[in-house]
């Protein structure tokens, strides 16, 4: 999930650059999916970084409460 929404917000936000290297105004990125492109990398990429540190918090966690049986193998 993290990857998929990270890889998805950076799409957008290429996406975003690019349009605006081929020569789309400001007023061209308010019509048609374009609002959902340039929102999508500001809630996108905060959710990620929540879930990798959600990720992180879980795996040393389980790491710690394991780790016992675990080392003696």
């Amino acid at each position: 999930m993290v990857v998929g929404i990270v890889g998805v917000s950076i799409v957008a936000f290429f996406s975003m650059i690019i349009g605006t290297a081929v020569g789309m105004q400001r007023g061209d990125f308010d019509q048609g999916l374009w609002p959902f492109v340039t929102m999508l990398p500001l809630i996108g990429l905060p959710i990620g970084f929540v879930m990798i540190m959600v990720l992180l918090f879980v795996s040393t966690k389980r790491r710690r409460q394991g780790g016992t049986g675990a080392s003696a193998r």
